[in-house]
Parts: C-alpha cells; sequence; structure tokens
C-alpha cells in the first residue's frame, strides 16, 4: 500500500501548480486576426476577450465586418484554449493520468 501522506502532499502540490497556472493563464494572451489583419482580436489564456482592433476600412461592409469580427474572435479563442490545454498538460505530465481527464 502507498503512503497515504505521501500521495496527499502530492496532491497538493499538483493543486498549487494548477492555481499557479491557472494564475498565469489569466496574464497571457493570444492574438488572432482575420480579414487580413482588418480585425485583431486579444484574448488571454482564460478565455476573455480583452481585446478587439477594427481597421476604419473594414467599417465600410457591416455584414463583413461582423463576420470577420466573430472569425477573429473564434479564433482567438480557439488559441486560447490550446494555450489553457498545453499549460495544463505541463502541469498533470507525471502523474500517469490518462490524456484528457483535466480537460
Amino acid at each position: 500500500m502507498k503512503d497515504p501522506m505521501k500521495m496527499l502532499r502530492q496532491v497538493q502540490q499538483m493543486q498549487d501548480r494548477m492555481a499557479k497556472a491557472q494564475k498565469e493563464l489569466e496574464e497571457e494572451t493570444v492574438e488572432a486576426t482575420s480579414g487580413g489583419g482588418a480585425v485583431r482580436v486579444v484574448v488571454t489564456g482564460a478565455q476573455k476577450v480583452v481585446s478587439v482592433v477594427v481597421d476604419p476600412s473594414a467599417a465600410e461592409d457591416v455584414e463583413m465586418l461582423q463576420d470577420l469580427v466573430l472569425a477573429a474572435i473564434n479564433e482567438g479563442l480557439e488559441k486560447s484554449r490550446e494555450l489553457q490545454a498545453a499549460k495544463m498538460q505541463a502541469v498533470t505530465s507525471g502523474l500517469g493520468l490518462p490524456p484528457g481527464l483535466l480537460q
């Protein structure tokens, strides 16, 4: 039987590492663009959109602009999820957990 105190310490260490990783994700950002840079979006690793910049020339066609904004936001959120998955993978590596268990 494994030492329960050792397991408890390992769990506590993992919780500490996960809390640190989550804090880092709140501060890290990713950027996504659409329309050849006409729309630029910045998203944190915690999936919070913090900035949307639109080139004024893109505002002439409202429907196209709406599509560009959606595309940039969706790409930014996807990049943010990838950043988060990589960060959590680093935290949980070595624990012997099945892939995707904590996603």
